[in-house]
């Protein structure tokens, strides 16, 4: 039989049954659908944490207190150890160098009080971690020197602390019930999937650590960020600050490492495999839906040859072979999965737009992006799942007896 004249009597069964058709075909519009939401919610989230992290530059170097797990009372990174490393003459690869120490800080101005992040760094930790200046000035290195009493706010902070985000250089703000000066107001970035930057503050490191952190050892900051000429240099500058870190720590040629030093590819790596296994998951969790889909169909299938039997008795007796029906039953199966792959490709990219629309009202920079493989994908695994789960229905139809299939009523 030609295959055109059994894609019409396909067609011609699915549209004379449209209400089960479309009960049938709904099960794989929601699979497919939520599939390539769930890959394009996936892909776009991908792609705003690397964009995030890759904005911060790929030559930058994280040096963090520990090392491997033989090592069990690592020595603490201390500002000491952030002033080596920036001796040009042992490390000429390594152009900026700063500790960084991070805690919590109650803010408080007049009748308002919120809790946040704050940092306290060098000057160069501007530079370094890209932060940009929508008003004032970031921290000086006179700041640092004299442990002067000033913040730098992030612009949402200074909105819900003072009322608004400019025109507050000068204005005075407690933390801890401290006074500082306000020096300066960030621009604005947006949140993101782990931190809201827009609500940080940022302390010179000398105050933080006379005023805000109690710590053991008088100097200890929790993490140093070097960064290297440019992103050709980043093994020589990790090679240069581990042989002055082992220096500053005293470590004998047997002893590890008790720090541990990683660069911006490694999180990016790192990120990067996360967000696979995410996105994988999800896509798994929506993939279920096809097979309930798939299952869908063969239930509907099997009630189509039920129906049709003296039908299938009447074609076979008129010289119709065994391969004819299963043809013609595979053919329908295949279509109601493949019509279902095509409205559900429009169901997940409106899944994708409506989540980014309140992503993005939340203040969460997350734009789903439907990509063309995962569009293929989810079509080729629904047709095959429509033929999957209509191949016993199309057996059964095809191993019917023509003499007992037109006795049957």
């Amino acid at each position: 039989m030609p295959f055109i004249r059994v894609l019409k009597e396909a067609l011609s069964s699915i549209f004379a049954n449209k209400t089960r058709s479309f009960l049938t075909v709904l099960g794989i519009v929601i699979g497919v659908g939520a599939v390539i939401g769930m890959l394009a919610i996936g892909a776009g989230a991908q792609a705003s944490i690397l964009g995030e992290i890759e904005s911060i530059g790929t030559n930058t170097i994280y040096v963090m207190r520990g090392g491997s797990d033989e090592i069990t009372n690592p020595k603490p990174l201390t500002i000491s150890d952030a002033e080596a490393l920036a001796n040009r003459t042992r490390a000429p690869h390594i152009i900026r160098v700063t500790p960084v120490m991070m805690t919590q800080a109650n803010f408080s101005l007049a009748d308002v009080s919120l809790s946040t992040s704050i940092f306290g760094s060098y000057a160069d930790y501007a530079q370094i971690s890209a932060i940009e200046i929508e008003e004032g000035a970031f921290l000086s290195n006179e700041d640092i020197d004299s442990r002067a009493s000033v913040v730098v706010l992030g612009p949402e902070l200074a909105e819900k602390l003072i009322g608004k985000s400019s025109g507050v250089v000068g204005s005075m703000v407690r933390i801890n019930n401290f006074p500082y000066r306000v020096v300066g107001v960030t621009k604005a970035k947006g949140s993101t999937q782990f931190n809201n930057p827009d609500m940080m503050a940022y302390l010179p490191i000398t105050t933080m650590q006379l005023r805000l952190v109690r710590q053991s050892v008088p100097d200890m900051v929790q993490y140093i960020i070097i960064q290297a000429q440019n992103s050709q240099s980043i093994e020589l500058a990790i090679d240069e600050a581990q042989q002055i870190l082992r220096d500053t720590h005293r470590l004998t040629p047997r002893q590890a490492n008790d720090f541990t030093l990683t660069n911006q590819e490694d999180i990016l790596d790192i990120a990067n495999s996360i967000t696979n296994v995410l996105t994988i998951f999800l896509a798994g969790i929506a993939g279920i839906s096809l097979l309930v889909g798939g299952i869908g169909i063969m239930n509907i299938m099997l009630v189509t040859v039920t129906e049709r039997t003296r039908e299938i008795g009447l074609r076979k007796a008129l010289g119709a072979r065994k391969n004819d029906i299963m043809l013609q039953f595979l053919t329908e199966s295949a279509l109601l999965s493949l019509i279902g792959g095509l409205i559900g490709i429009g169901l997940g990219w409106l899944l994708g737009v409506v989540v980014g629309v309140i992503a993005n009202n939340s203040g969460t920079p997350l734009t789903p992006l439907v990509q063309v493989n995962a569009i293929l994908l989810s079509t080729l695994f629904s047709t095959l799942v429509g033929l999957f789960f209509g191949w016993y229905p199309a057996s059964r139809a095809a191993n019917l007896e023509p003499v007992e299939a037109l006795r049957y009523e």
